[in-house]
């Protein structure tokens, strides 16, 4: 028993390159590799270097004289095939007191260096010759690093982890599932029978074809998908609710809600954050390849390998270089006040980490400086994963469109991106010449305003040469660039303020960097090598087969990939199985998707979350298929109402059981998308260039500092058309956040979302029924119904099919009736102006160098043309009137939550 207590607990040290081989053992692989050399760095000072000076009569020089041993233990030092009693590994391992080997602490063994020595000697210690041992070193010098069979030990840096909370490291578990049961089903009902707790009734028609709209494109229903999905639901609940997931997973929006789901995850922005917060002008490719990967439901496993290393599978391939963006999401900068060796750092640690959480659902960070303290994550398996990236370098690389891709809005983006360029250029060009007259009118004792020049002035070049910088950066946007990494070695970079070309020969320029342990995490501080690996408890728990990593230029990141979309990884099938289910029940099987480890919540229905993993991966990795799967269930199709709720709340407190369904708020990007669709404006095009719609002038006009001067202020697109897109598509900047989202718990994209939180806040109700964004929407619905041409009470009952999928009671047809008649009449007493934009604005920010406020014009070409969305002064008083209904209607608990 405490063998297995042992393997459960303790993790699988990876040793260095190793190559597959019958004719050497692996003893003769950690002799030449490890023990020897260490041999000949800690101990033969002593024992071997001077023959006529060995120190204790103890030789290391041969085998023979290490078995025949010393003065004090004679034949005890090296006991072959028994590790733990060999004096040799007990004197290294300072087990024996007073024997303490090498003497000097400072020069002590580390624990994983002990191990090396008793590991050689339980494989019975093999000391090849001196030809052989350099022929093995030669040959693994470049080769590939395997697993060792043995390499556990009863107690792993002096941790003990609870069983119970390894769960995620073991292999799969299979249970059968009898025939003709729904496998969703079964196991939640045997939950739901052990607390003698009946589940909830159905969810009416009405309720479940809202969730499922929703719940699979991000939108609602239209009234004809109401209108049908009740009827069929009446003849064939499961068969209704199959066909609507089928017509609904078949529509583009389908793969829309999805991507921006995994895109909360990876950080998704399209700049770069920090202080200079650039813009990433192709970082919309990689949106719409998620996008696109759901829609053609690629396979995980696919999808996996090519984020992480697209362009080591195909590089010719422009959907693998545009996937690997997902390397790049974080945020990052590389300025001149920056010092390249530490940002380079920043972004490994980063990838490290992101990398972890995505797809493993475990945060490595925090082994950086130590031992994880609650999962079985050493230091040296952080670094491990590092070194897989210690040769990925970035580069916006060229990749030629796809025919699927995008390109609508080319044409006015350059037209914009240069109209702000051009007006910098001029506006430069005329301080420039203002500066150099008065400096040829300076004298000696001159001060700043004695020559006419401003005190702003030397803060405005500096300003108008950072932004001249960016705008013609984003020119890249429209051209065909991949947003992208490569494998080659480390070129240090003192400035990344526009595109990085990828080198004509990687391997030529540069440093290949020395992965080692890094003490306490400092760049600075490199300590014991390290080779790229995986996390070993996962190999040791999972029972994964030993995996093969290379070195040196080696692909290592497609072995990392290739590991984690392993069938036999038992964490990769378990973490999307977990997301996918988050995503649909607003919570997941394991509570906590991004962690898998200690401190993760453990998972209420084990069996349950191993059989879906189990059957995603026999499903051809289909994210599709598990859908489905998940919304044929009953628990899918229950009644967020339960008929005896005080029995629930007693039975299941913490509702993990699925009695009922719970509710949920729409997200942010929701509420927004569900008012367009009500009003008719959305536009539904897929993909392309990122849109910039209306944002609170408060907001878009507030200086936002960034290195060397203040940036652009924000500028919508100029038509309804270009601003009216999904939100999904609305330009992520990192450092200027639109206050509707934020309101509603959009999360910001500095860190890996694992699951929307839900506030209630008061900003969310004086947003609602404030906000200038929800009265343009209330505007536009009420033209829309008034443009229907039906009578009034009519009217009504199509304004609530198209915000709410259902038709008004009579008392909420009569109060909107009445509403609508008072709301007209104190309309009819008011007048609008049709209002007006400025293209230029005036400014006042404060200078980098002095501290000082200074003025400045800055012109906003977006809205030379622009086209506001439909205004009071547009509409007649009737109009307006229902306009204040429609308001009430987007405010009202039913429209922002789903039941």
């Amino acid at each position: 028993m405490r063998t297995i207590v042992a393997i459960i607990l303790l993790p699988l040290w990876i040793l260095p390159p190793l190559v597959a081989s019958d004719d050497v053992t692996e003893g003769e692989k950690l002799f030449a590799l490890k023990v020897k050399p260490l041999l000949a760095e800690k101990c033969l000072a002593c024992h071997g270097a001077e023959p006529d000076d060995i120190q204790g009569g103890l030789d290391l020089r041969t085998r023979e004289t290490v078995i025949a041993g010393g003065d004090s233990f004679e034949d005890e030092v090296l006991i072959p095939g028994k590790g733990d009693a060999s004096y040799l590994y007990r004197t290294a391992s300072r087990s024996e007191e007073g024997y303490e080997m090498p003497p000097k602490e400072a020069d002590q063994l580390t624990e994983a260096q002990t191990w090396w020595i008793r590991d050689w000697i339980d494989a019975g210690a093999p000391w090849p010759d001196e030809d052989r041992v350099a022929l093995i070193q030669q040959r693994y010098a470049e080769g590939e690093q395997v697993a060792t069979s043995k390499a556990l030990s009863d107690d792993w840096q002096n941790r003990r982890y609870e069983p119970q909370k390894l769960w995620s490291y073991r292999p799969l578990q299979h249970v059968d599932v009898p025939a003709g049961k729904h496998p969703v089903d079964w196991f939640i009902d045997q939950k739901l029978a052990a607390a003698e707790l009946a589940p909830a009734p159905p969810a009416r028609a009405g309720e479940l074809v809202r969730r499922m709209s929703f719940g699979l494109t991000g939108l609602p229903p239209t009234p004809a998908d109401v209108k049908r999905f009740t009827r069929e639901y009446a003849k064939n609940h499961e068969g209704a609710v199959r066909a609507f997931a089928q017509q609904l997973m078949a529509s583009p929006h389908y793969g829309e809600h999805f991507g921006l789901r995994w895109l909360d995850v990876v950080r998704y922005a399209d700049t770069a954050g920090f202080a200079n917060d650039y813009s990433r002008p192709n970082a919309w490719r990689y949106r719409d390849y998620v996008v696109r990967a759901f829609n053609d439901d690629k396979p995980y496993n696919e999808f996996i390998k090519q984020q992480i290393a697209g362009d080591e599978i195909d590089p010719d391939d422009p959907e693998n270089l545009i996937a690997t963006g997902f390397l790049r999401m974080g945020p990052w900068e590389q300025t001149g006040m920056s010092v390249f060796k530490e940002t380079r750092q920043q972004w490994l640690d980063d990838i490290t980490d992101s990398v972890g959480q995505t797809f493993l659902a475990h945060a490595l960070q925090c082994a950086k400086c130590h031992d994880h303290k609650f999962d079985p994550v050493p230091t040296r398996d952080y670094y491990s994963m590092m070194a897989v990236f210690s040769t990925t370098q970035f580069a916006e690389r060229d990749a030629p469109f796809l025919e699927v891709e995008n390109k609508a809005g080319f044409e006015a983006s350059d037209d914009w991106v240069q109209a702000k360029v051009d007006d910098y250029q001029q506006q430069k060009k005329e301080l420039n010449q203002k500066v150099a007259k008065a400096r040829k009118q300076e004298t000696g004792d001159a001060k700043v305003g004695d020559n006419g020049l401003d005190p702003g002035d030397e803060a405005s070049l500096a300003r108008m040469s950072k932004n001249i910088a960016r705008h013609s950066w984003e020119l890249d946007r429209t051209r065909p660039i991949a947003f992208a990494v490569y494998t080659g070695k480390t070129i240090q970079r003192n400035n990344v303020g526009n595109r990085i070309a990828l080198p004509e020969n990687p391997w030529t320029k540069g440093q290949l960097e020395t992965d080692a342990i890094l003490a306490g995490g400092n760049v600075y501080s490199p300590t014991e090598p390290v080779q790229p690996g995986p996390l070993s408890a996962a190999v040791a728990l999972g029972q994964m087969l030993p995996p093969s990593f290379p070195a040196g230029k080696g692909k290592r990141r497609l072995a990392l990939a290739r590991w984690i979309a392993a069938e036999d990884n038992p964490l990769t099938a378990r973490v999307i199985v977990n997301r996918v289910w988050s995503w649909h029940f607003g919570k997941g099987l394991a509570g906590n998707p991004n962690n898998f480890g200690g401190t993760g919540a453990l998972p209420t229905h084990p069996q349950l979350l191993d059989h879906l993993a189990r059957r995603f991966m026999d499903h051809g990795w289909s994210i599709k298929k598990l859908n489905e799967l998940i919304v044929t269930s009953q628990a899918y199709r229950r009644s967020t109402r339960h008929p005896h709720p005080e029995r629930q709340a007693a039975r299941d407190p913490k509702l993990n059981l699925y009695a009922s369904f719970l509710p949920r708020r729409l997200t942010a990007e929701e509420l927004r998308d569900a008012m367009l669709v009500a009003s008719g404006e959305l536009n539904r095009s897929v993909g392309g260039i990122p849109a910039r719609p209306d944002v609170n002038l408060e907001v878009a006009f507030q200086p936002r500092q960034i290195m060397g001067g203040a940036a652009s202020v924000y500028e919508p697109d100029p038509t309804p058309r270009q601003r009216n897109r999904r939100s999904l598509y609305a330009e992520k900047i990192r450092g200027l956040r639109d206050p509707f989202f934020e309101s509603f718990n959009q999360p910001g994209p500095d860190k890996s979302c694992e699951l929307r939180e839900t506030s209630t806040v008061a900003p969310q109700a004086l947003t609602l029924l404030n906000s200038e964004e929800v009265f343009d929407r209330s505007i536009g619905f009420a033209k829309r119904l008034v443009d229907e041409q039906l009578a009034d009470d009519a009217t009504i009952e199509r304004a609530f099919q198209w915000a709410l999928g259902r038709s008004p009671t009579a008392e909420e047809r009569s109060l909107c009736l009445d509403q609508w008649n008072d709301a007209t009449a104190e309309e009819s007493a008011r007048s609008y102006e049709a209002k007006t934009w400025p293209d230029q604005i005036e400014r006042t920010v404060m200078a980098e160098k002095t501290g000082q406020p200074y003025d400045f014009i800055e012109t906003m070409p977006a809205y030379t043309h622009y086209q506001p969305d439909l205004q009071p002064a547009d509409v007649d008083a009737k109009t307006r009137g229902l306009a204040h209904v429609c308001l009430v209607i987007f405010n009202l608990n039913e429209f922002a939550y789903l039941d």
